[in-house]
């Protein structure tokens, strides 16, 4: 099945919204990407819990090397996939925002696969 082509008000407001949504730097992204609590958080595609930093990669850690290719393209330059992926990790923030524990989120697998999808809720 052919994925449907933005119009241009639809990609205007992915790109908003992406651009609202996603708070970490491409630097601290990158940063966090490659540190072990980034690699030890989420679900592989088959469906698997991600605990450790040697099972494979998850879904959000893929996403988070996605954003910071997203962010180092020019605008003119977005392909439909890439606007496709920016509406995907803004429904991923906010569902997973939505699912917040109490107290405090600073160390938690919640936060951290936040910050895998380039948004943390303790950086707001």
């Amino acid at each position: 099945m052919a994925a449907h082509t933005l119009h241009a008000g639809e990609k205007a407001d992915a790109y908003d919204e992406f651009h609202k949504l996603v708070n970490m730097t491409p630097a601290k992204l990158r940063q966090w990407l490659q540190s072990g609590e980034s690699r030890s958080v989420g679900m592989t595609p088959e469906g698997e819990k991600v605990t450790g930093a040697g099972q494979g990669e998850s879904v959000g850690h893929h996403m988070g090397e996605r954003i910071l290719e997203i962010r180092a393209t020019r605008k003119t330059a977005l392909t439909d996939a890439d606007y496709a992926d920016m509406r995907k990790v803004a429904g991923y923030i906010k569902r997973h925002s939505a699912q917040r524990p109490g107290g405090d989120v600073t160390d938690t697998r919640w936060r951290h696969s936040l910050m895998n999808w380039g948004h943390d809720p303790v950086g707001e």
